[in-house]
């Protein structure tokens, strides 16, 4: 587009996510007036032949291997991480320490401890105008944002209870195989980080108060699967060979938030039937929203301040011009569907670091859910009744200790 500065960007990841984020990458130009030309410049992944496969599917224009090519090009404005979470923290580090803003997918790290160091490093690299967002994109889901204004608003008065809840079952079946997602070494969690972390984040984002102590449990049903012979984003196929599981395929814990609502959650891979139906419900004094991703183009709206013989649920179709991000899209009542959120991500990540402002969800961001998710394994592994989710296991580790030159 003319009379408009490149925005060049180096994707490291080519799987399920990676998809994701070139959607929104291609999109987010054609449809919203942005600051700068998001240019798809580089694709990294280990194995040449599939990221060459990747970058001509999705439209990147060249490939690498290593992603420190990526980082040491001064060509490249943008690192955007898709990788397993092993990988996060050595990245975005050398990546902000380079210059490069970020992008890094949720959650931020596979530890407290690596997430604080990436947090630090992009606290450090903000006050040189280079930024680093997390990539919770739900919040970007138009009825999501239009909850979170309707309680800003005061819609539903005071803030009392929550209740979020992601159900998958693609676990269900023992003979699904051993996918990286299912190693702690790889993915640091199961269910609890891979999917509990987007209704924490969903729930503290509508409601803008913080979970300051949790109690949970884990449960892994299923603790041994075959091998992973292949794999294409999410599925795969089996070897011979079993392997153990060594995350969570459950999660179930209460919190209590900083504006003194209390909360139940639930994450988990194992809910038979139900797909991918990330669910969150606020009650509040006067009045009660509810959302679920399955339908994800209406909020449920309940007004306790209208008559008795008028009350009850209303279901809102977010798709008018005045709702979030609506206006750049459709006709009111065509509905979007689950890429558009990456689109709504790339589209305020490129608005905020082009305009010098620190785009949301911050790494910081990203720490305090990380230290949940800590919080709640604690829980479940010691026992203990409640935890606060402002200690963290371990103590505060050094970014030299945490940044692998060699790490693949």
């Amino acid at each position: 587009m003319p009379n408009k500065p490149p925005l060049r960007i180096a994707m490291t990841g080519y799987g399920f996510m990676g998809a994701a984020h070139s959607q929104g990458w291609r999109v987010a130009p054609r449809f919203f007036d942005l600051p700068a030309e998001p240019e798809m410049t580089l694709l990294v992944g280990r194995n040449a032949e599939a990221a060459s496969a990747a970058a001509e599917k999705f439209g990147w224009a060249e490939t690498a291997t290593d992603w420190r090519d990526a980082v040491a090009r001064d060509d490249i404005d943008v690192i955007d991480i898709v990788t397993p979470g092993d990988s996060h923290v050595d990245i975005a580090i050398a990546a902000l320490e380079a210059g490069k803003h970020v992008l890094c997918e949720k959650p931020l790290a596979n530890s407290v401890e690596e997430a604080r160091a990436m947090a630090d490093a992009a606290a450090r690299a903000a006050e040189r105008g280079v930024y680093a967002m997390v990539g919770f994109t739900y919040r970007r889901v138009p009825a999501a944002t239009f909850a979170r204004d309707l309680v800003a608003s005061g819609a539903v008065g005071e803030v009392r209870q929550v209740r979020a809840m992601y159900l998958q079952d693609w676990l269900v079946d023992p003979e699904v195989p051993l996918a990286w997602r299912l190693q702690k070494h790889l993915a640091g969690s199961g269910a609890l980080g891979d999917i509990g972390a987007h209704a924490i984040d969903l729930a503290q984002f509508i409601t803008g108060q913080k979970l300051t102590s949790v109690s949970g449990m884990l449960e892994t049903f299923v603790k041994q699967r075959p091998k992973l012979a292949s794999s294409s984003g999410l599925a795969g196929t089996a070897s011979d060979e079993m392997g153990d599981v060594t995350v969570d395929d459950l999660a179930l814990f209460t919190g209590r938030f900083d504006g003194g609502a209390v909360g139940s959650f639930e994450a988990t891979r194992m809910s038979t039937g139900r797909k991918n139906a990330l669910r969150i419900e606020v009650a509040g004094s006067k009045g009660a929203i509810s959302f679920d991703l399955e339908d994800l183009n209406s909020l449920g709206f309940y007004d306790a301040t209208a008559p008795a013989g008028r009350q009850g649920f209303t279901k809102i179709m977010v798709t008018e011009p005045v709702h979030p991000y609506i206006e750049a899209w459709w006709p009111s009542g065509h509905t979007l569907g689950y890429e558009h959120g990456f689109t709504h991500q790339a589209r305020d990540f490129v608005v905020g670091v082009v305009g010098g402002t620190q785009p949301t969800p911050s790494f910081a961001d990203g720490l305090q859910v990380q230290q949940v998710l800590d919080a709640v394994e604690r829980s479940a592994e010691s026992g203990s009744a409640w935890i606060p989710t402002s200690e963290s296991a371990g103590s505060p580790a050094s970014v030299s200790s945490l940044v692998s030159p060699t790490k693949e």
